[in-house]
């Protein structure tokens, strides 16, 4: 049991990466709490983990509300204990902050028939930045004095648009672009108080988030999804579970206890891949 009377927090718990994410931590032995926003998304989660032996509960958690974290920490500590593994996996992006057009064409300035860049909402771009960004910090906030010199490990979930922005998702793309910053910046900060910071940062998964881009209603895959795997080299989109080594790995204080401040591509060789 790998993390036995471990306890590890994860925000968008109810999500298809990071349930991942709390199945595994529960198989070897954490204690885990579950936040989301959709509180009968986690649930779900947790009695899949509770089924299957593991210990489990769900939380409704708004992360951009310093209260409520706050509120959900004195709860978990009692119901569970002190915070070992943070792993801040909200975030996302958000349809209004997605352009029509992957670049410019004639008369994207003067419509508002469609998404361009040049009728992006300010209310829009500042959702994502602060869903991504202020998500991260908030629950850092929050949970890190649990960790301070009991070798803590925080995990922060970046992404491929952190290392090359992508096209059509401008807010998403610099908001983990600042996630991963924000992760070296991070590490730095409390490498002599016992807490470890890095960074996993996933190429091309199949979310909800992203079912919608990447295939057409009748299941046929997008102009999108052809060109997004022609630039990946393995040639196929990831697999949840191809994500949970490098997960165990960042948690394990004696496989990784020399690791901090990275940010760790698992992207089947798209980062590497220069198109020629």
């Amino acid at each position: 049991m790998q993390f036995e009377n471990k306890v590890a927090v994860i925000t968008g718990a109810g999500g298809v990466l990071c349930s991942a994410f709390a199945k595994e931590l529960a198989k070897h032995g954490a204690k885990v709490a579950l936040l989301d926003l959709n509180e009968e998304a986690a649930e779900q989660v947790a009695v899949s983990i509770r089924e299957n032996g593991g210990t489990a509960k769900a939380y409704r958690a708004n992360v951009l509300d310093r209260s409520c974290l706050e509120e959900l920490h004195a709860r978990i500590l009692k119901e569970l204990g002190a915070c070992d593994i943070l792993i801040n996996g909200a975030g996302g992006n958000h349809p209004r902050c997605t352009t029509q057009h992957e670049t410019y064409e004639e008369g994207d300035e003067l419509t508002e028939e469609y998404k361009t860049f040049f009728n992006l909402q300010k209310e829009d771009f500042d959702f994502v930045f602060q869903l991504n960004l202020m998500g991260a910090l908030l629950p850092t906030q929050v949970f890190a004095p649990d960790m301070l010199h009991r070798n803590g490990s925080i995990i922060n979930v970046s992404s491929m648009n952190a290392i090359r922005p992508l096209t059509k998702i401008p807010a998403y793309s610099g908001a983990k672009a600042a996630v991963s910053n924000f992760t070296q910046w991070l590490a730095v900060h409390f490498a002599s108080a016992g807490i470890r910071v890095n960074a996993i940062a996933p190429g091309f998964f199949v979310t909800k988030q992203n079912q919608a881009l990447l295939f057409r209603e009748d299941g046929t895959p997008t102009p999108r999804t052809d060109k997004i795997l022609r630039a990946t080299p393995m040639g196929r989109f990831g697999k949840p579970e191809e994500l949970l080594g490098t997960l165990r790995f960042l948690c394990d204080e004696e496989a990784s206890g020399f690791v901090t401040g990275t940010i760790i591509p698992v992207d089947g060789g798209f980062s590497a891949y220069s198109g020629v």
